[in-house]
């Protein structure tokens, strides 16, 4: 299941297990299999400017050769299922296969380093019942989705009979008959009770009686089953592909049907023909309609169906380089602030359905969420599990994984090979470049870690969600050699500089405003940043303190604009007026939860890099919650069997160059790529001392340390 901290807190609430961690958590160095104290985030130095400092001493590489994608331990989640005789519910060859295959939710580490499989919420000894249930239907489609890509890669037998298994189970839970046909229940007991309604309370609740995820998710492993089968095995993709007729005409009736119609989420237009109002859902049923598109081009009912949803979450793209959320494809058109990792295979979608559709106008938002965000992202500190509108949460494998799933899609399908580059920095987080410094990912067994805190702490166990998407970025990286030697060649992080957020709390407050803190930091569509903000009123000013640094920044005040129009406040430092924002007019409510709308603000000019401070005043009413910082160049910098390498990434308007030491013994090679993940430079040159590395507008650049 996601996880999914924020926004369980809005009106679409899922039963998560949390990757929250107590502060006993050992750290597991799962490559040795050994357990040690819990490990800070790496502190590598960096320059000043953010460039290595030096080389650091690394930790050898795998193999290259040998495969990453270990699927024991999926497979050890794996249960047996009895599929019982109920209306409504039935499967490919019931009668003469009673049983299938479905992995157990979660597994929690033990003390003596095995696994034990757990369900959802509580157990109820004298049923064997979980409160949710054993299995869930969200995790049964991506197993499924695994194992036919294992086997249309590898060629495995047993993949290819653990994956009719899964799509057996999973078709199980699809709803056949009246008026909720085609969508799915999402929970099911050991013994193979449905569990429609779980404690506590999904939405939709019972499961089955709207669209959701999960019926996302079983379109998606329906569209590959078919495709995997087609040829393999007609009679099963046959059934297959009436399932998946099915699930188009459920969401015809629900959302699909919505086509061309917007609803409106604080004065902006949004889509409201996607799933569940998710561009991260829609994102994932896309994935499965390219891949059927692509084997029956001409099923107009599929290829309306990709065409729309793709088109949808193209139009949940937002922002730019110089604009939060800096070119993301946002994944709920109920919040305009609240991003997430989870679920973010958004661009890896759009990527893959502008290829099957050959609709290479969709292209864009791909390429500006891979090729502008996921740079900031990572340099922010790596792929945190949501923005909302501040980084600063856990790291989990789906979120890696989405990233690089899309950074991977969107290079092939836009021929920008600098996006790989990323991949290889962003797929690195299972090998160690990441804020604990240990393997996330074990290929001697297939376990993945639940999870990453800020501060380095692990959750040790290894459910299904993790294995499963850490298993599709080691399927990508085994399908990928030239890409798989880049990602093991790094194993540490060494530095990130980047997104920084200041509280405005921390500031000093001249005239009748105060700080305020509510209940709840959730407003209904963000979260205030440190649960506090400062109220301001007409003539109020508020002086935030910021640290001095080596280049100009972007300032964005994060303001919670009320609905209506209420004047504006006025930001300025010791030495430039930096510009205006409004602190009201947000703009109708509309579908959202919340009246107005907590918003990092654009301002027109950048801080000057000495400056210490900065001031705004008020002329209105004005909630301020912080200031979000962007460097001018971001860095980020990474170690391992590969040397050391830093990527560059622009927040500037115009080209820029950086000044940056090299070791005695070393060259300084470098590639340049624009705002789109196209080459534009590549430099392989000599330094004595120092060299420069050069950065395009909005792009990035990879500068890497070479041995003479």
């Amino acid at each position: 299941m996601t996880y999914n901290a924020v926004r369980s807190q809005s009106p679409r609430p899922r039963s998560l297990k949390a990757v929250a961690l107590t502060a006993a958590v050992s750290l597991l160095l799962l490559g040795a299999g050994t357990a040690a104290a819990a490990a800070a985030p790496p502190s590598g130095a960096a320059g000043a400017s953010g460039a290595p400092a030096g080389v650091v001493a690394t930790r050898p590489a795998a193999a290259a050769s040998a495969p990453l994608t270990n699927l024991s331990h999926l497979t050890f989640l794996l249960d047996t299922v009895p599929l019982a005789t109920v209306e409504g519910h039935t499967t490919y060859e019931i009668d003469a296969q009673p049983t299938a295959q479905a992995p157990w939710t979660y597994a929690d580490k033990q003390a003596d380093g095995s696994y034990g499989r757990v369900g959802g919420g509580s157990l109820d000894p004298s049923t064997g019942h979980w409160s949710q249930g054993a299995y869930n239907a969200d995790d049964i489609a991506r197993t499924a989705v695994v194992y036919l890509r294992h086997w249309q890669q590898t060629g495995d037998e047993t993949s290819r009979e653990h994956a009719v298994q899964t799509l057996r189970s999973l078709t199980y839970l699809q709803t056949t008959t009246g008026p909720n046909a085609g969508n799915v229940v999402l929970w099911q007991q050991p013994d193979g009770t449905l569990t429609p309604s779980a404690s506590p309370v999904e939405l939709p609740d019972p499961s089955d009686s709207a669209e959701s995820y999960w019926v996302a998710r079983t379109v998606w492993a329906l569209g590959e089953g078919f495709a995997a089968f087609q040829d393999a095995d007609p009679e099963f993709a046959a059934f297959l592909q009436d399932r998946l007729r099915l699930s188009l005409d459920s969401l015809e009736r629900q959302s699909l049907g919505k086509y061309g119609t917007f609803d409106v989420a604080d004065g902006v237009n949004v889509p409201a023909w996607l799933i569940a109002g998710g561009a991260d859902a829609s994102a994932e049923a896309a994935l499965g309609l390219a891949a059927y598109v692509t084997a029956v081009p001409d099923d107009d009912t599929a290829r309306t169906a990709l065409t729309r949803l793709t088109e949808g979450v193209a139009g949940m793209s937002s922002g730019s380089a110089t604009e939060w959320p800096f070119g993301a494809i946002m994944p709920w058109n109920k919040s305009q602030t609240l991003w997430h990792a989870w679920g973010g295979l958004a661009p890896a979608a759009i990527a893959t359905a502008s290829t099957a559709l050959g609709r290479t106008d969709l292209l864009g938002a791909a390429v500006k969420d891979a090729a502008q965000f996921t740079p900031q992202l990572l340099a922010a500190g790596g792929p945190d599990n949501a923005w909302s509108p501040t980084p600063g949460e856990a790291q989990i494998a789906y979120g890696v994984d989405s990233r690089v799933q899309g950074l991977v899609a969107t290079a092939a399908a836009a021929n920008a090979p600098g996006l790989l580059d990323l991949a290889a920095v962003t797929a690195a987080w299972f090998f160690g470049a990441n804020p604990n410094g240990a393997p996330a990912y074990n290929p001697a067994t297939g376990t993945a870690i639940d999870g990453i805190e800020t501060d380095g702490r692990i959750n040790p166990n290894s459910g299904a969600e993790s294995t499963i998407h850490a298993l599709m970025t080691m399927l990508t990286l085994d399908a990928n050699p030239s890409l798989k030697v880049k990602a093991l060649g790094i194993d540490e992080t060494v530095s990130t500089v980047g997104l920084s957020v200041v509280e405005a709390e921390s500031g000093t407050i001249t005239g009748g405003g105060s700080v305020v803190t509510p209940p709840s930091s959730w407003t209904g569509e963000a979260n205030l940043s440190g649960g506090a903000y400062v109220a301001l009123g007409a003539g109020d000013s508020l002086s935030i303190p910021v640290p001095a640094a080596d280049q100009a920044r972007n300032v964005f005040p994060i303001v919670n604009q009320a609905e209506a129009d209420s004047g504006a406040t006025t930001w300025a430092s010791a030495t430039s007026t930096l510009g205006s924002t409004s602190n009201g007019g947000a703009g109708a409510q509309g579908i959202t939860d919340a009246p107005g709308r907590l918003f990092p603000l654009t301002l027109e000019l950048a801080l000057p890099g000495a400056d210490t401070a900065v001031v705004g005043m008020a002329d209105g009413a004005a909630s301020v919650d912080a200031l979000l910082i962007q460097p001018l160049i971001s860095t980020i910098t990474v170690t391992g069997s590969a040397g050391e390498s830093t990527v560059y990434v622009s927040a500037a308007t115009e080209t820029s160059v950086r000044t940056v030491g090299v070791p005695r013994g070393y060259r300084l090679a470098q590639e340049a790529f624009d705002a789109t993940g196209q080459l534009v430079a590549s430099v392989d040159k000599r330094a004595p001392k120092k060299g420069t590395v050069t950065v395009a507008a909005g792009g990035f650049t990879v500068a890497k340390l070479v041995r003479k």
